[in-house]
């Protein structure tokens, strides 16, 4: 099967867009909070221009006319013309959220997103009157008259005297058909390349220059060569050019050689014009006098740029070549690893065939059945390192999501993000998406109060959602904090009565009502808008993160804030386990669940109850439950007899000690979903295949103690 190349590169663009989408919000909120560097800046204007420039390369207008309104503002901050405030750095926002979106339809081939207008309208708003001028197109002037370029840097004219030809370089830059078509600026261009030292900028002008008009407006006509008098390395000014490489002629050499240096495209240029340039570093030269410098028909316009002041770059010579990056289908990667689970499947059975074949342990096959253990964990941990990303693109996305939710609701709400490098298995951050947006829709709309509601109670007007990342016990806790009104438990189990959720009589703490919330049809909300307020969403959420294997707990304190934790694996295909019995079950639990085992002592059990037991672990008091029975295997025994127990811990520090029969062994185990027909099963995350092609459960210690199944109050059948 042929593929089409120019399809693989649109793709490639299409990916290369989103990484720099992503270092645009990053910019962005780096000046949302108060930094206003020039690379900061420079961040933003670059993603916006490649954007540009790679949508000019396949025509997309659409893209193409917007990126460049954007890009004309960034410009005007990146000279200093236009100190953005704070609500126009909300408005870089709402145009990053925009350019987002023309970049998806386009990729997607849809009709582009409503309000592309009104948005440039606002975007050209911003900008003063003379900056809307440099989008006109440039007028010629009349032979024998002065030609002079605005580049947005102060004109600083500098005799040739004066120029050090001892170091710097010589760049000849002639545009190629295509240029402007692809949506590229030469006066962009000229500008970023200033902003590596001082530049003396001579535009080359041809004799026999047309005048403008519709059928050369796209027709490059000028060539320009500029001394850049600053030891920069030459990447970095091939870095200047690299999105019009392909459409322009390029010559950069040392300043030592530029006397050989002859122009790109002499036949354009007259011999009298080219003999008329004075030679750049000559101390015989001496500067043109009065009004008429410069002319037309000398051929040569000289702009001299003073860029902003920016620290000296040390060039490191010791430096290493930066990593090579490859794209891979993701596709192939999920087939590497169900590979890899295979493998870890064959592995476990080879093992079980040479210990039924009672093979000495100091055999060379079970030597080498140990080497093929470790290697099956290289490969496996290896693998997914590939698989695992950042979250940092997904709390991107919530990010836009605080932003139009807020808007909505006429409420002033801000977004930080904590552990966004923390990284999770891709397909966990797919499938967390959506239960997130809700969360973060509901924070906005429930948790958050009004800003005059805010200031009556001592609050700043403007809230505040913390959305946060990080691994602990083996797994991934990712955790929605907001500093609102917190739970109104009171009105919550009212509510629950009403839509007979609960029975009227029922007792419940205040972690109980919290998981009310969760139950189906449960809405706080008066009214319907359009954020909340039909009943469905929470329960949705539970049963997204449920299917993923996690579980999502509740703490809230009146008047500071509710804070919803999510537990997740870190990924869903391999993990290590310990292989335990209970009540001649065979079962698995997470090693990262566990802390230690020890021996059953009759001494270090306490009962609090008929059905209620503690044991002492190490000075502290831990809840024990004998795994058979809380699966439900076997019914209540007398416990003193049981032999082992496992320490296991929660992400939040809880611990409980759970009793097994028998500690079988420890392995790696491949994770198998237990599908839609059996539904959640309390403490049960997933399933696997033994060496002995035995079907055993993988447990959730968290969700087995803590979980649904020790909240028997819920009465959803009540009334």
């Amino acid at each position: 099967m042929t593929t089409d190349p120019m399809a693989e590169i649109r793709t490639s663009f299409f990916a290369e867009c989103d990484e720099l989408l992503e270092s645009l919000q990053d910019a962005l909120n780096l000046m949302d909070e108060g930094e206003h560097d020039s690379e900061t800046i420079n961040v933003v204007f670059r993603a916006v221009h490649s954007i540009k420039g790679g949508a000019g390369a396949f025509g997309l207008d659409a893209l193409v006319s917007f990126a460049h309104q954007y890009e004309t503002v960034m410009d005007e901050v990146r000279s200093g013309r236009l100190v953005p405030d704070a609500s126009a750095i909300k408005l870089f926002f709402r145009a990053a959220d925009m350019l987002q979106d023309i970049v998806r339809t386009t990729r997607d081939e849809q009709h582009p997103p409503p309000g592309i207008e009104d948005m440039l309208a606002l975007l050209k708003a911003l900008l003063h009157e003379d900056a809307q001028e440099l989008d006109e197109p440039v007028a010629f002037t009349p032979l024998g008259l002065s030609l002079e370029f605005d580049l947005g840097a102060p004109a600083i004219d500098v005799a040739p005297a004066e120029i050090d030809d001892d170091f710097g370089w010589t760049i000849t830059f002639t545009p190629n058909a295509g240029l402007y078509a692809s949506g590229n600026e030469a006066l962009l261009i000229l500008r970023s390349l200033s902003n590596l030292g001082h530049c003396v900028i001579r535009c080359l002008v041809p004799e026999d220059l047309p005048p403008p008009d519709e059928s050369n407006a796209e027709t490059p006509l000028l060539s320009w060569r500029i001394i850049l008098e600053e030891d920069v390395p030459e990447s970095d000014i091939r870095q200047v050019f690299d999105f019009v490489n392909d459409v322009c002629q390029l010559q950069i050499s040392p300043r030592k050689v530029i006397d050989d240096l002859a122009p790109t495209r002499p036949e354009r240029i007259s011999p009298t014009a080219e003999a008329a340039l004075p030679p750049v570093g000559s101390t015989s030269a001496k500067k043109p006098a009065g009004d008429d410098a410069c002319p037309i028909s000398s051929a040569a316009s000289k702009v001299s740029l003073v860029p902003h002041p920016r620290p000296a770059r040390p060039v490191d010579t010791n430096a290493h070549e930066p990593a090579t990056m490859v794209r891979v289908d993701m596709e192939k990667i999920d087939r590497l690893v169900n590979l890899i689970g295979e493998l870890v499947i064959n592995q476990a059975m080879l093992a079980q065939s040479v210990e039924t074949a009672g093979m000495s342990q100091q055999s060379d096959i079970m030597a080498g059945l140990e080497s093929f253990m470790t290697l099956t964990r290289d490969i496996k941990e290896s693998v997914m390192t590939i698989r695992a990303q950042p979250v940092k693109s997904l709390f991107q996305r919530m990010a836009r999501i605080v932003r139009e939710a807020s808007a909505s609701v006429e409420k002033e709400v801000r977004l930080k993000s904590v552990g966004e490098y923390t990284e999770v298995d891709k397909t966990v951050i797919e499938r967390l998406a959506d239960p997130l947006t809700q969360m973060i829709r509901n924070a906005v709309d429930h948790g958050l109060e009004r800003p005059d509601v805010r200031r009556a109670a001592s609050k700043p007007p403007e809230g505040q959602i913390t959305l946060s990342a990080s691994h602990r016990a083996g797994r991934v806790l990712i955790e929605i904090e907001d500093d609102g009104a917190g739970i109104d438990r009171p009105k919550v189990r009212d509510i629950a009565i009403q839509k007979r959720l609960i029975a009227p009589d029922a007792s419940l703490t205040d972690a109980e009502i919290d998981q009310l919330l969760f139950l189906p049809g449960f809405s706080t909300a008066t009214e319907v808008s359009a954020l909340s307020g039909r009943g469905v969403g929470m329960d949705v959420v539970k049963a997204a993160i449920t299917s993923l294997g996690g579980r999502i707990t509740t703490t809230s304190v009146p008047g500071q804030g509710t804070k919803f934790s999510i537990s997740l694996p870190l990924t869903l295909a391999v993990l290590d386990g310990m292989v335990v019995q209970a009540a001649g079950q065979t079962l698995v639990v997470p090693l990262s669940a566990i802390i230690e085992t020890a021996k059953l002592e009759e001494q270090n059990i306490h009962r609090l109850s008929a059905s209620g037991m503690m044991m002492r672990f190490r000075q502290e008091l831990v809840p024990l439950f004998d795994l058979g029975q809380k699966l439900g295997f076997r019914d209540m025994r007398d416990i003193a007899a049981a032999g082992i127990v496992l320490l296991t811990v929660q992400e939040d520090g809880r611990r409980a000690a759970l009793i097994v029969d028998a500690i079988m062994e420890q392995r790696q185990v491949v994770i198998k979903g237990l599908g839609q027909t059996c539904g959640h099963i309390p403490g049960v995350a997933a399933a696997t295949i033994l060496g002995d092609g035995q079907i055993a459960l993988i447990l959730d210690p968290g969700d087995l103690v803590w979980g649904g199944a020790s909240s028997p109050h819920f009465d959803t059948k009540a009334g």
